[in-house]
């Protein structure tokens, strides 16, 4: 279930001093732990009371509103403890909504008429609805929201994509999923998640023998022994992560921007498709398919539902004065992937869709944020390919094709209303890369000069690199990839990647820091905000088309670019 909180509402609550304040009927509740298990345990033996197992995260933060997740075990109501220090000596107490079986138990609730630019620290209890008193362990988290549009001030995200993938789920022996401590530790404001989010589509083995003759040992669930076909599968998907404590601690204190690709659903689908009668599923359209995995995803995910329509994804967050993100989804409102180049526009080279193409052109034009970070869940100018087919927005050398006349509308559209400091953040392809396309360089030259940053897998099998397609002038500044002829290459292998992004407030520079799984850094780049012009980014160091310093004479910080 889904409540909103209006300001008046939040600040009518009664507050409350302790987390073993009465509830419901008024008798105090017994507590119950936090696993990250289901009540049902594997082993037959039933657990007591009630829990929230998969603890808490929040999302789609803005100034003043913030989406509060958790899930119970069992049929309860959801209260949330919420004040501004880590002592609760100003809590106050919100009810939320049911957490019932038609959404698997889970519970959001959309606060509103929070206080900008302040750390919220919030706790979640569930009450039983079947014995009232019974309630769970308060679950706490914290969250920070951002200054008002009109406010100066710092800002940090880390970004990255591509979760339990190709085989690689949690192996407690060697840590689990590392990573997501490694982003907790930098502190960022907020984590955009870049799709791939779970796989769906991708079973997990118990066991995988190494090259070097170590074994990897997956925990498997139920859902996780075979693809996912029916709703109670694709939720199964989502509560595995959640076993990871790494991934759990990092929710919940890093508000998360998630955005859905193809593996929520199945490898590179698009709306309509039919999957061929030797694929593993039982279900072969792939409507019904991503009907059943969107209502997972919007389930187990912090996003907001608009009154209008629950299944758009795509949004924009403010952040001051200095940042706004926009949310793309790539996967909605696609045509079919196809193997041919599309010489003329129609619905069937659709990847925004024009509904989504016009809020965009729209939105980034109406933006006073110093940069607008480009959420996209597929890169721009890197070939991908479905078997024959191309599944991404680049296909071949040339002028625009394909998916690609949108892209080319769109650029042109930012050239013309001279929209500047406008960078792309992606994942997807399983490895990390800085590039720079420029029209000195491109087939299609109505464009400004701008940066695409891709970083992934944070815990998945590791490939790459792709081909580069020169449709848009893309040139590759660094990049950090297998040997070649090496691919799917384990976590413990070191080749998982996230991003890091920092802008100044005083300079109002933006600092993008490519890091390994351990947080060590890779690769950084400045951009300096300003006028774009038409030279080469090589000359004079700095130039005047936002392509800013690196760490490097060739941006590759002295590292192998393999």
């Amino acid at each position: 279930m889904y409540d909103r909180v209006t300001r008046r509402e939040l600040l009518s609550t009664v507050g409350l001093s302790t987390a073993t304040a009465a509830f419901g009927d008024g008798v105090p509740g017994r507590l119950a732990s936090v696993s990250g298990e289901d009540a049902s345990s594997d082993d037959g033996h039933e657990k007591t009371g009630i829990e929230a197992p998969q603890g808490v995260q929040t999302g789609d933060v803005t100034a003043d509103r913030a989406i509060i997740w958790s899930r119970a075990s069992c049929p309860a109501r959801m209260y949330v403890e919420i004040a501004t220090d880590e002592y609760f000596s100003d809590v106050r107490t919100v009810r939320g909504p049911a957490a019932l079986e038609v959404t698997d138990y889970t519970a959001k609730l959309d606060l509103q008429g929070l206080p900008s630019g302040e750390t919220i620290y919030y706790r979640v209890i569930f009450e039983s609805l079947v014995e009232p008193g019974v309630r769970s362990e308060p679950v706490e988290g914290s969250f920070r929201t951002p200054p008002s549009a009109d406010e100066d001030g710092a800002v940090r995200f880390v970004w990255g994509g591509d979760v339990a993938g190709q085989g690689w789920g949690i192996d407690r022996d060697r840590g689990g999923m590392t990573i997501f401590e490694a982003m907790r530790e930098l502190d960022p404001d907020f984590f955009v998640h870049s799709g791939d989010a779970i796989y769906a589509d991708g079973p997990l083995p118990e066991t995988i023998e190494l090259d070097d003759g170590a074994t990897w040992n997956n925990v498997v669930t139920e859902a996780k022994a075979g693809v996912a076909d029916t709703l109670a599968e694709f939720r199964g998907n989502y509560k595995y992560n959640f076993l990871d404590e790494h991934y759990r601690n990092f929710l919940s204190e890093v508000p998360m921007i998630p955005q859905w690709d193809d593996h929520e659903v199945v490898n590179n689908w698009y709306p309509g498709e039919t999957l061929p009668e030797d694929d593993p599923h039982d279900v072969k359209s792939v409507n019904l398919l991503a009907a059943r995995g969107q209502r997972a995803f919007t389930e187990f995910m912090p996003i907001r539902s608009h009154d209008d329509s629950w299944d758009e994804h795509y949004d924009s967050f403010r952040y001051g004065s200095a940042l706004e993100v926009f949310r793309l989804d790539l996967r909605s409102y696609r045509g079919p992937n196809t193997a041919t180049r599309n010489s003329e526009q129609s619905s069937e080279t659709a990847i925004l869709g024009a509904e989504q193409l016009a809020w965009l052109k729209r939105s980034l034009a109406e933006s006073d944020a110093t940069w607008k970070v480009v959420a996209s869940d597929m890169p721009i100018g890197l070939v991908v390919t479905d078997g024959d087919y191309f599944e991404a927005i680049a296909n071949t050398d040339g002028e625009p094709s394909g998916r690609e006349f949108e892209i080319a509308d769109l650029l042109s559209f930012l050239c013309a209303e001279e929209v500047r400091n406008v960078v792309w953040f992606t994942a997807d392809v399983h490895y990390t890369a800085a590039h720079h396309y420029h029209p000195d360089r491109a087939q299609f030259t109505d464009f400004l000069p701008f940066w695409e940053f891709v970083t992934g897998p944070l815990h998945a099998g590791t490939f790459g690199p792709g081909e580069l397609d020169d449709t848009f002038g893309p040139e590759v500044v660094f990049e950090k990839s297998p040997p070649e002829g090496e691919a799917n290459l384990p976590p413990s292998d070191g080749l998982q990647f996230f991003g890091q992004v920092d802008v100044d407030a005083d300079s109002r520079e933006m600092t993008v820091t490519l890091r390994d799984r351990d947080g060590a850094e890779l690769h950084s780049q400045t951009l300096v905000p300003g006028e774009y012009g038409t030279l080469d980014p090589a000359e004079d160091g700095e130039d005047d088309d936002g392509a800013g310093d690196s760490d490097g004479d060739d941006g590759s910080n002295g590292e192998d670019d393999d």
